[in-house]
């Protein structure tokens, strides 16, 4: 039997593919791509309400003590202030309340990281112009960006609610207040590179999401454990040693931010050289994890 094509029934079908011929981007367009789709995937965006409720449940949580201290404002407004037995949030304390989005990127730094080496795409990603350094920015710059703006959105509820409920009127809160305007964004710029460098760093170093996940929450844990042995042994002293909890690294320098100094009565009280010994930690930290990320992105193959 002779083989034809009609016999074998085959067809063409013009599904209508065309060349791109859109707009173009370069390097920096293709950094700002990756940068989106971090962003995207971290918060759940077109994504199941699943992927969704980490994200918005926490930032929720660390929105309610402004909203309770702007209640409580409101409703004493024109009670005298001796007679009010109630102490009011500061900006500085409330900083310490966004050490909570650190359950938030170990979930969303792995997420973010991890599937790309576990299906394999880097080769893919790293086909157009972008270079391991734009990968590790794109990364951590998602990840820095959804806590900074976790951490700086309350602040900004809670400035405005105080401001509009205070006595003294909406001008003169400001101007009492100037100092923080600047302090409050540095703060949680400096919470929110730390939370994110280290978070994506130690991603990087598995393809497993649960691994990363369970590593940045066990190096918080056991950092905070082995620090309060010491600091415990030190009292009433304080201690250097009690900056090995790298949980609370960034809120010693926020007290550096607010204060000019470290926190009275803390562990770090009295101890010489504490202020300088806290950058140091928190800038090796830093530096570390990005020393790290560069060096497992350095080839597209790794």
């Amino acid at each position: 039997m002779t083989i034809t094509a009609s016999t074998l029934g085959g067809a063409v079908y013009d599904r209508g593919y065309r060349p791109y011929d859109g707009p173009r981007g370069g390097r920096a367009d293709a950094r700002w791509a990756l940068w989106r789709l971090t962003v995207r995937r971290a918060l759940g965006l077109r994504r199941s309400w699943r992927q969704k409720v980490l994200p918005w449940s926490l930032l929720g949580l660390v929105t309610v003590p402004a909203m309770v201290d702007i209640g409580i404002r409101y409703a004493t407004r024109d009670t005298p202030v001796y007679e009010v037995d109630f102490e009011f949030l500061t900006f500085r304390e409330y900083l310490g309340v966004s050490t909570l989005l650190m359950l938030f990127v170990a979930v969303s730094a792995p997420d973010v990281v991890c599937p790309d080496r576990h299906d394999r795409v880097l080769p893919l990603i790293f086909s157009r112009q972008l270079t391991g350094l734009d990968y590790v920015l794109a990364k951590v710059g998602g990840i820095f960006t959804i806590v900074f703006g976790f951490a700086f959105l309350p602040q900004m509820l809670l400035f405005l609610g105080q401001m509009f409920v205070s006595d003294t009127g909406a001008l003169d809160y400001i101007g009492d207040n100037a100092d923080v305007l600047w302090q409050v964004p540095i703060a949680v710029a400096l919470l929110a590179l730390y939370q994110a460098a280290i978070s994506v760093a130690l991603a990087s170093l598995t393809d497993r999401r649960i691994v990363a996940g369970i590593a940045l929450i066990g190096l918080m844990m056991v950092t905070t454990s082995v620090s309060a042995v010491f600091v415990h042994v030190a009292e009433p002293d304080g201690t250097i040693l009690a900056l090995l909890n790298l949980w609370t690294v960034p809120l010693v320098l926020r007290d550096l931010v607010f204060l000019g100094h470290v926190e009275r009565f803390g562990p770090l009280d009295g101890v010489e050289g504490a202020a300088i010994a806290a950058v140091m930690v928190y800038v090796a930290m830093v530096a570390t994890s990005f020393a790290v990320l560069l060096w497992r992105y350095r080839e597209v193959n790794l």
